[in-house]
Formats: structure tokens, C-alpha cells, sequence
């Protein structure tokens, strides 16, 4: 790593960069925040300064840029950095993000005392749970099936994916069209559902199903272009070491939980959350207003759970998610109007960690399936 750098993206993926690198690299210096759209752009952020791609303005462009920005302005950005005279220019891939990620996590964790556990990394040595038995006459009592929630709204895949053995595909907001995605395909809008709900619930109304309906002892939500990654064994792996959760690896956001959510969405639908855990739970509420001013969260509304688990998340998550909906209503844009399932990632995680106590939790990467 150069010991001066710059970022191009002045918004919640270059903060996020930033955060990665600064302690990673501790000696490391950000020269300035880039960009190059009429968008709203502070002077300094995080003290340091955010500059236009200009020609008028002089940079060092002998130092590296990381690209810290969706994936679809990556070739753009970097030909515009190339006129400049920029050489080494560096998009920040999704691989590169798990990298640099899962790095930036095991260090927070270790900083803080704890373990930073994942999947893919638990060891299958000689655990109590399998005294007595072989590992096959425990893994035959346990079924488990991961729900790939689809819609007719879906973009088409640049390449085909296979769904692994344990994925099972889900058609959410299935009530809101007569069309079928494929043939014999579950849908959301059999047995107790909320799917009339999808075009606010989003893939909240898969989990609502899955909840209601699915059967299975260990049940999933992922997602047509977001999917674990998980090893073969990972079944066995959760039995063997007592797992109860699998969430995505967490993303970190700034200022913070709440703030970033305040700066993307509309910061009264997260007054209504706030005022119904006030009103419900004062103790809570509590715990959620020190949580939210942390800077990490497990997005995407992601999770693999005991189904125990998973029915007491949910118990209590929708009837916040009801309220929250009730109060902000119908919004005409319908990125705005999806703030259920915005506020519900935010959730999901406050309420697996103020109960970490209680459920043994590990993390996954997941991949990105681009359309």
C-alpha cells in the first residue's frame, strides 16, 4: 500500500472504503475525497478535502486512486481518471471489498475482545454434540433449505446460476401479477402471507412466507443476485458446532447506523421505529439508540436460522415494520417506498446482536450475482 492515496466517491461507499484503509494502513494518508457529478458533495469529509476531477485543480497523480463507487461507473471513472494522468487506478471489485472487508473486521473484532467467527472457518474436531452418535444419524433428523427470493421485476443475469441443493426458489409479491416466473415455483401468496405487501416489503414478504409456512429445522432468505457462500458441509458444520444464526458479513457505514440511513432515506421513517420501540420497550430503546450509533450492520435482509430462531426474530420484528409502515405510508418513488425492508436490515441485526447472548451466531461472505 502507497503511504498517500486518493478516493474516488465522496458518499457511504468511500466513507466505508476510508474506514477499511485507515486501519489497515494506520500510516496511510487520504489526499482528498474525488468526484465528478453535480451532485450535493461536502467540502471535507472526515477531515479531509472533496474535490472535483478537474483540470484546473493540480493532484499528485503519481499516487494510486481507489474507485469507491458502484461497480456499473467503474470504466467510466477510470477513463476520466486516465485523462487526467492518473496511472494507478484501483476499483474497488466485489471481491477486493471482501478482502479488505473481512481484513477490517477480524482486527475490529480482536480490538474489541471478541472472535470475528465465520462459517468456512469453524473446524469439525471431536465436539460433544456427536458423542454416541455418528454424524450421519445426526445430520438424518435435521432438514434445512435456503428460500431464493424471485420476482417478475427481476433483471436478467449476465450468467446463469445454479441453485445450489439446499435453495429453493421463491416468488415474492406473487399476488400482485398473474405471471408465473417458472413452472411448479413456490410463491409467496400461499398459506398466511403478506404478499400484497411486496412492493413496499420487498423480500420481506419471502420471510414473512418462510416463517408462516416453511417446515424445514434450519431455514434461509437469500436473494435471485445475492447468495451465500458456504461451503459444502455447512449443514453439518452448524450441527456440529451448535450454530444457530448465519448472517452476512457486516458492512460498515458512516457516521453511523442511524446516520447513514438518515442521509439515504427519509429520516422520519426511522422516527416511527425509534417512537414504537420507545413505547413498547423503554429498555430496548435504549439498547437500540446505543446500537444505531455504531457502524455496523449484516444488509440485505440475509439470514440462515434455526426456524425457532427465525419465528422469534420475526414475531418481533414485523409488528415494528407494520407500524413504521402505517405511520410513513405509501410513497410515490419506489426506491423511497421499500423503507420497511431498509429499516428491517437495520433491525435484523440489532436484535440477533442485543441477543448474542443467547443465540451462538457466525457470519458468511455472500457473492453478487450483476444483471
Amino acid at each position: 500500500m502507497a503511504d498517500k492515496i486518493y478516493i474516488f466517491g465522496a458518499h457511504s461507499r468511500g466513507r466505508t472504503l476510508a474506514e477499511y484503509l485507515r486501519s489497515l494502513y494506520p500510516d496511510l494518508v487520504i489526499e482528498a475525497f474525488l468526484y465528478d457529478n453535480e451532485e450535493e458533495n461536502p467540502s471535507v469529509l472526515d477531515g479531509v478535502p472533496v474535490l472535483p476531477l478537474k483540470k484546473s485543480i493540480f493532484f499528485h497523480t503519481e499516487n494510486p486512486v481507489y474507485i469507491g463507487t458502484r461497480g456499473i461507473y467503474h470504466e467510466s471513472v477510470t477513463e476520466r481518471l486516465r485523462n487526467l494522468g492518473f496511472m494507478e487506478i484501483y476499483p474497488v471489485t466485489v471481491e477486493l471489498d471482501l478482502k479488505l472487508r473481512n481484513e477490517y473486521l477480524s482486527k475490529y473484532y480482536e480490538n474489541i475482545g471478541r472472535v470475528f467467527m465465520k462459517i468456512d472457518g469453524l473446524n469439525m474436531d471431536s465436539v460433544s454434540l456427536w458423542e454416541g452418535r455418528t454424524k450421519e444419524e445426526k445430520l438424518s433428523e435435521k432438514s434445512a433449505g435456503i428460500y431464493v427470493a424471485r420476482s417478475v421485476s427481476d433483471k436478467p443475469l449476465r450468467q446463469d446460476y445454479e441453485l445450489a441443493s439446499y435453495e429453493r426458489a421463491l416468488q415474492v409479491g406473487a399476488v400482485l401479477t398473474e405471471e408465473c416466473i417458472e413452472k411448479d415455483i413456490l410463491t409467496d401468496d400461499t398459506g398466511e402471507h403478506i404478499s400484497g405487501r411486496n412492493k413496499q416489503f420487498c423480500e420481506l414478504t419471502g420471510l414473512y412466507w418462510v416463517w408462516k409456512n416453511a417446515r424445514e429445522d434450519i431455514v434461509g432468505l437469500a436473494h435471485y443476485r445475492r447468495h451465500f457462500i458456504l461451503p459444502d458441509d455447512w449443514i453439518e458444520r452448524m450441527l456440529y458446532h451448535e450454530i444457530d444464526v448465519i448472517l452476512p458479513v457486516p458492512l460498515y457505514v458512516a457516521p453511523s447506523i442511524e446516520g447513514n440511513f438518515k442521509e439515504r432515506h427519509e429520516a422520519e421513517n426511522w422516527d416511527h421505529m425509534m417512537q414504537y420501540l420507545q413505547k413498547k420497550d423503554p429498555w430496548m430503546y435504549m439498547k437500540a439508540n446505543e446500537f444505531f450509533r455504531g457502524n455496523l450492520y449484516s444488509p440485505c435482509n440475509m439470514l440462515i436460522a434455526r426456524k425457532r430462531v427465525l419465528d422469534e426474530l420475526c414475531q418481533w420484528l414485523f409488528p415494528i415494520l407494520f407500524y413504521v409502515a402505517e405511520c410513513g405510508g405509501h410513497k410515490e418513488d419506489p426506491y423511497s417506498n421499500r423503507y420497511p425492508g431498509f429499516i428491517a436490515e437495520r433491525l435484523i441485526t440489532f436484535f440477533l446482536e442485543k441477543n448474542r447472548n443467547q443465540y451462538k451466531l457466525v457470519y458468511a461472505d455472500k457473492n453478487f450475482l450483476p444483471s
